[in-house]
């Protein structure tokens, strides 16, 4: 048996390309038109992200605190963890994460939004490419398109959108909901370097670019939605 510093990343990993890519398109099989749904839903947080309305402070964190625990439950718990053992541990988190945007979204007060400055269209420019861009990697790639990951289905997109909303989020609350968000793009990057992919870098980057998100107008005047 060899030492452990002559293993590469791809030979500690429990599965192959084929299996993970075919892990997603049964989701998406088993899932479908769902899809719909969790589209409506992304497209809901895309409207109110960069927009003072009120009722967009409850509403997006509720919409993300379900889409984290359906995809904690759906995805990680009742697929993912067949293949990969690890995911027993990270989909308790993925609940983790979920429960906390629900309870923003039961206090009268929200998830309060940062507006008056360019920063929340950035936000919202960048929620949009998740939503939109991501389920287009997969053709991009030479995957069919019954393996294209979804903001709500998929945990990815889902993610990096949450990174996007938080990044134009005020209070001290969006800093508990950081961690984990930030440690799964770490994880899923690595995953997929591992497996070879040429998308490995795009939820890390995401998570860079959400978390630059705070420097973008630093200089104007600005508000928190009322």
């Amino acid at each position: 048996m060899g030492v452990w510093w002559t293993y590469r990343l791809e030979d500690l990993l429990l599965f192959s390309p084929r299996v993970y890519e075919r892990l997603f398109a049964l989701h998406n099989q088993a899932l479908w038109p769902f899809q719909l749904v969790a589209l409506a839903g992304g497209l809901a947080v895309l409207w109110y992200l960069p927009r003072p309305a009120p009722a967009g402070r409850r509403l997006i964190p509720l919409l993300l605190g379900l889409a984290w625990l359906w995809v904690g439950w759906s995805f990680l718990w009742q697929r993912y963890a067949t293949i990969n053992w690890a995911m027993v541990y990270v989909a308790p988190a993925f609940w983790l994460e979920g429960l906390g945007l629900l309870g923003l979204a039961a206090f009268r007060r929200g998830l309060p939004l940062r507006v008056g400055t360019r920063r929340p269209w950035f936000a919202a420019t960048l929620f949009a490419v998740v939503l939109l861009g991501y389920p287009l990697l997969a053709p991009v790639a030479g995957r069919p398109w019954s393996s294209a990951a979804l903001l709500g289905i998929m945990p990815d997109p889902t993610v990096v959108g949450t990174l996007a909303v938080l990044g134009v989020a005020v209070g001290r609350e969006r800093w508990w909901l950081l961690p984990i968000p930030l440690l799964w793009c770490l994880l899923t990057g690595i995953t997929l370097w591992g497996l070879g992919r040429w998308d490995w870098f795009v939820a890390p980057t995401g998570a860079l670019l959400a978390c630059l998100l705070p420097l973008a107008s630093r200089h104007a005047a600005t508000s928190v939605s009322p």
